[in-house]
């Protein structure tokens, strides 16, 4: 899953919570830290999970929220912001499963400031969608959970090492919001390293504090720091969208 890069991908390189950072998203490229930043452990169940695809490639992690509504970041849907060629496979753990979805042309939304984005689909999924917290729900010193689908290595191009089952990290939260801000400089959540950290294709996965998501994966240095924007923020913005 992933803060010197974004869990993306993206070429160039941006200052976010205080360290290097760019999207967590696939990455083509080798990275230049140890092998096996992700760790973790592989998820049992995950009803909410969403792969993301573009143009049928898998890029990007996000999550369902609504029956017709996915969260995920800003940058994971970059390159088909118009809603082409933007799908999702939705309920199960195994990337290749679950429920296929297309995005609604013309129904991608996101936001101004942060790295978010909301992406209506073409039919209802029935499911148990991710609930969202609200402000508190995160806090300093607190251990919570990364998903994602994203690297486990970087000794060769990331497209090659994604994990094709879900995968958790535990993360320790080092910062809410203040100087810890996303890769678009929104209101962030900064964690360090605990079991795992996120890498390239985690990118717009979830964070979640208990039983609530409360982050949405937007940077990490794939070996000690990752931000996620602290969706908590936005739930006024997500609400008027989606309904939630």
């Amino acid at each position: 899953m992933s803060l010197v890069r974004t869990l993306a991908g993206l070429a160039g390189a941006v200052i976010a919570g205080g360290l290097l950072a760019v999207p967590a998203q696939a990455d083509t490229a080798p990275q230049d830290v140890q092998p096996y930043i992700i760790d973790g452990r592989e998820v049992d169940s995950a009803p909410w999970a969403a792969r993301l695809f573009v143009d049928d490639q898998e890029t990007c992690t996000a999550s369902i929220i609504a029956p017709e509504w996915v969260l995920t970041a800003e940058h994971c849907v970059a390159d088909a912001a118009d809603g082409n060629g933007l799908s999702f496979n939705i309920g199960d753990v195994d990337q290749t499963k679950g429920e296929h979805a297309s995005a609604i042309p013309g129904e991608v939304h996101v936001h101004d400031t942060a790295d978010i984005a909301l992406v209506k689909i073409d039919h209802a999924v029935q499911t148990s969608y991710a609930p969202l917290g609200d402000p508190g729900a995160v806090n300093v010193g607190d251990t919570v959970q990364t998903y994602g689908w994203g690297a486990t290595c970087t000794d060769k191009p990331e497209i090659e090492c994604q994990a094709p089952i879900l995968k958790v990290a535990d993360v320790n939260v080092t910062a809410v919001n203040g100087e810890c801000t996303d890769y678009r400089g929104g209101q962030a959540v900064c964690a360090s390293r605990g079991d795992g950290i996120p890498a390239g294709g985690d990118s717009g996965g979830p964070m979640f504090a208990g039983d609530v998501q409360v982050g949405v994966a937007s940077t990490s240095d794939r070996a000690t720091s990752t931000a996620y924007v602290n969706i908590t923020e936005y739930r006024d913005w997500i609400s008027g969208l989606a309904g939630v």
